[in-house]
Parts: C-alpha cells; structure tokens; sequence
C-alpha cells in the first residue's frame, strides 16, 4: 500500500501522519486497532495473522529491515 494511503488511513484513526515512517503509522494503526503492532517483524517469514491487511507487505518490509 501506497504511503498516501496509509497516512489516509491513520487520519481516519485520529493519528498523527507527519513526520512518521511508513512503519511506524502501520504500527500504530495495528495498536489503534486493539491488534499486535507487529509490522515487518516476520523475520523468518513466519506470522500467524492470516487475515492481516498488511501481511504481504510486512514479509516484504521484514525482508528489507523495514
């Protein structure tokens, strides 16, 4: 998901956009949500919340380092 659309989504939330890493919103839209605020830690490639919105791109971002 785009970073616009991300920021969009965390407006939404009542959360602060500026100055945030695209990680850091993803995280704290998960904690906003009452879910694990667990973006891009499936370092092994291993992660237990199928139903994740963010789940492709976390595999990708713990990948990468974040």
């Amino acid at each position: 998901m785009k970073l616009e659309a991300i920021r969009d989504m965390a407006k939404t939330h009542g959360l602060q956009t500026s100055k945030r890493t695209k990680a850091d919103l993803i995280k704290a839209i998960q904690k906003d949500e009452g879910n694990f605020d667990c973006y891009a830690t499936a370092y092994a490639g291993l992660c237990d919340q199928n139903g994740c919105l963010w789940r492709d791109d976390c595999f990708a971002a713990a990948r990468t380092g974040g």
